[in-house]
């Protein structure tokens, strides 16, 4: 697998109380994206990226980070089940235009694998 990029997810109750400290303290102040129940914020010169996450709207538990692997997510998928790793959520695309699925990390963290359209290639 080659990981084009990695974020971090960071549960919280509700990204709009957490949107202050993220986005006006913290100073990642430009929202990408914001589906509701999850939002992505950078800094304004895109070097540091954090996705608050409230609830994932389909898999059945949020995961700690997303690795974005570009057009190998099928092969991430198939190496990821060669190796006997737990899959938490299948390889779906969702309806937001991703196409996912989580892994369990031996130390019990959950990994969002992770192929958007415009992820380079």
């Amino acid at each position: 697998m080659r990981p084009t990029g990695i974020t971090t997810n960071i549960n919280v109750p509700d990204i709009g109380e957490a949107r202050s400290f993220y986005a006006d303290y913290l100073g990642l102040s430009v929202e990408e994206m914001n589906l509701g129940w999850v939002a992505r914020f950078t800094t304004p010169d895109g070097r540091a990226v954090v996705q608050l996450v409230s609830g994932d709207e389909s898999a059945p538990v949020d995961s700690a980070i997303s690795v974005h692997v570009g057009d190998e997510v099928e092969a991430a998928y198939e190496e990821a089940q060669r190796r006997g790793f737990e899959i938490v959520y299948p390889l779906t695309t969702e309806l937001w235009g991703v196409r996912r699925f989580f892994v369990r990390a031996p130390d019990g963290t959950v990994v969002n694998i992770v192929s958007h359209s415009d992820d380079p290639r």
